[in-house]
Order: structure tokens, then C-alpha cells, then sequence
């Protein structure tokens, strides 16, 4: 019988997600994740190498998903709040991704792993935005960068703080979702808005 290698990479990497997500890099071992997985930890060192690779890798291959699921697009004003909507969405259905990069933030000092090609994959964003700066179709009162970092914290520190949005909006019931994601759509309609 074939060993399915891309089966138990995919079981590691989930496993890693849950446990990465929950403790951090440094509050779980690889003989946890790999029980999670249902898999000898050697597994994870010759497919993955060392828990800081492991932890590269969940990382990779999550912002590859969001990337995915939430793609670049021209940006006018309709269009960016829509993207600051898309990118709500997902954060919400997957909160994982927001403590991973909070964990990422706390455990490196400088440059993260693969930071020359996620620099890559933010610039197209970030000319995105200066794109419809240039065709007058978004404000030009702040940088394109920070336009879109502010987008993206918009979207995203709902699900960061999960605990400081219920205490000031309420819990997170359907109605209170939709309200919550109006008000991102259009405070980036506002932000991005030709004065």
C-alpha cells in the first residue's frame, strides 16, 4: 500500500494550524501536533524540518489560501469596500489567521520567513490602490500603502480582538455580523472616497 505523503502533509499542517494558533510557536511541540495529526513527529521533521519551518510552512500555505479567497482587484471606492467586505468575511471564518500573524509578530524581531515574496504579494495591493489614486478614482489624501494597511486592519481587527469587539458592539450573532460588516464596507468607501 502507497503512503499518501500529500494526505499526511495536509493532516500535519492542519493539525499545525489548530495548535499554532491556540499556544504559539513556543507554547506547543512538534510530539503534540504530530499526535494531533495522527503521525510519528519524524514525519513532520523530513517533511517540514523544525518547528520554526512548520510554523513558515502553516503560515505560507494560510496566507496563500486567504490570497486565494480574497484576490487583488482594481480598486475604485465601490470596489475597495467590497475587497475590505471579502477580507471581513474571511478573517471571521477563520480566525486562525489573525493569531497566527499576532503570533508571528511576537516571535520574530526582524524579518519573518518569506518575507521578500509576501512584500511581493502586498505591493500588488498596494498598487492596486495607487492605480485608482492615479485613474482619480480613489482619495490621493493618504499614501496607497497605507491605504491599504489601513483596508486590511479594518477587516481584520474584528477577529483579532474578538473580546474588545463584544464588549463594545455586543455578541457576535448573525445581525450583529451583518452590522459589523457594513460599517468596515463602508468605512473603507469613506477612507478610499476622492474628497
Amino acid at each position: 500500500m502507497a503512503w499518501d505523503t500529500e494526505g499526511t502533509k495536509r493532516r500535519i499542517l492542519v493539525a499545525a494550524v489548530a495548535e499554532f494558533a491556540r499556544l504559539g510557536p513556543d507554547g506547543t511541540t512538534v510530539e503534540k501536533i504530530a499526535k494531533l495529526a495522527g503521525v510519528n513527529k519524524e514525519r513532520i521533521y523530513n517533511y517540514f524540518g523544525d518547528k520554526r519551518a512548520l510554523f513558515s510552512a502553516v503560515l505560507r500555505s494560510e496566507l496563500a489560501k486567504v490570497a486565494q479567497a480574497v484576490p487583488v482587484m482594481p480598486f475604485t471606492v465601490e470596489e475597495i469596500g467590497e475587497y475590505a467586505g471579502q477580507a471581513y468575511d474571511y478573517h471571521c471564518e477563520h480566525p486562525e489567521l489573525s493569531r497566527l500573524m499576532r503570533w508571528e509578530g511576537l516571535i520574530f524581531d526582524s524579518e519573518v520567513p518569506d518575507e521578500e515574496q509576501r512584500r511581493e504579494y502586498y505591493g500588488c495591493k498596494v498598487q492596486s490602490v495607487a492605480e485608482g489614486q492615479r485613474q482619480e478614482m480613489i482619495t490621493q489624501a493618504l499614501a496607497p500603502d497605507h491605504l491599504a494597511f489601513l483596508v486590511l486592519a479594518l477587516a481584520g481587527w474584528w477577529s483579532a480582538v474578538p473580546q474588545v469587539a463584544r464588549m463594545m458592539t455586543g455578541f457576535d450573532n448573525q445581525q450583529e455580523h451583518a452590522r459589523r460588516r457594513a460599517s468596515v464596507v463602508e468605512a473603507a468607501r469613506r477612507l478610499a472616497a476622492v474628497p
